[in-house]
């Protein structure tokens, strides 16, 4: 199991910022983000960009926060506080996508950029406009970007539907600008195998697929987890890693809470009986055919 670095009693941990919106059932968003970044040893920051009503069934409503409160907050945690890493997901408007891509070009920390589109009931987070506005602006600034199957095929217009298609994907939303694409495959069928690439080499990320359908969350988590590793200097890859060995074990540990889809548990490495599920990463040490 990977390890968190120990703090000793009264010294300021590393600090991750995370802009993203409000999940009212606790399981996924800023309380996700929040959550994974104290598990994993770090202090944890948030910008909200947006508040919603959701439960374990799906999304009720969803409400923009006003860019100039996006703006402020920003500047009130960096310029007072700093930061060593910074996490985005939920950017619903071109509007705060502008916004946020600006604020970030002026920060020399590391970007992951989870590229929210759709909530894990099927609900739409994003807008057209502001889809173009992450693929022109966003993308670019990103050490990393952390697309789910539908979310690539969205930023790409290409049908992800097995592994080449996700090597297709990585390959075209590389030209984007972002440093590495991570292409996740929990969707699809057989092993959960995730696709590290950095437009010279792929790293397939694998594990077993675990038979828990409550994982509402996974993608903040993942993304979240990412930004703790990066705070500690550590490579991309061993974060990456990292990262998919805390969430799937927060997968395999998930509960149910209300009537739908529940949440994976943040805390499953203090519960009694928890285990860390092997990962496998495979460095195939080539560029991909075109």
């Amino acid at each position: 199991m990977t390890s968190v670095p120990a703090v000793p009693a009264g010294a300021a941990p590393l600090r991750v910022l995370t802009i993203a919106g409000s999940d009212s059932s606790g399981g996924a968003g800023v309380q996700a983000d929040l959550k994974t970044l104290l598990a994993l040893g770090v202090h944890g920051m948030s910008v909200v960009t947006a508040v919603t009503a959701q439960n374990s069934i799906g999304v009720q409503g969803a409400w923009d926060l006003p860019v100039e409160a996006v703006r402020a907050q920003f500047a009130s945690v960096v310029e007072d506080i700093g930061v060593d890493a910074v996490k985005t997901g939920m950017l619903s408007s071109a509007a705060l996508v502008e916004a946020v891509a600006e604020m970030l070009a002026g920060v020399t920390v590391p970007v992951v950029v989870d590229p929210v589109g759709v909530s894990k009931h099927g609900d739409p987070l994003l807008t057209p406009d502001a889809l173009l506005a992450l693929r022109r602006l966003l993308l670019p600034v990103a050490t990393i970007i952390t697309p789910n199957l539908a979310e690539a095929a969205s930023l790409t217009g290409l049908a992800v539907s097995d592994r080449s298609g996700q090597q297709a994907a990585a390959r075209a939303l590389k030209e984007f600008g972002p440093g590495w694409v991570l292409v996740k495959g929990g969707h699809l069928a057989g092993s959960a195998a995730d696709l590290l690439y950095d437009g010279q080499h792929e790293y397939w990320l694998s594990t077993e697929r675990l038979d828990n359908r409550h994982t509402h969350g996974t993608g903040c988590t993942l993304a979240s987890a990412i930004a703790a590793g990066l705070a500690r200097g550590i490579t991309v890859l061993e974060a990456v890693a990292a990262a998919k060995e805390y969430v799937t074990g927060a997968i395999a540990a998930g509960f149910a809470l209300g009537a739908g889809i529940g949440p994976v548990d943040h805390a499953w490495r203090w519960r009694s009986g928890a285990r860390p599920v092997p990962i496998s990463v495979d460095d195939s040490g080539d560029r991909p055919a075109s």
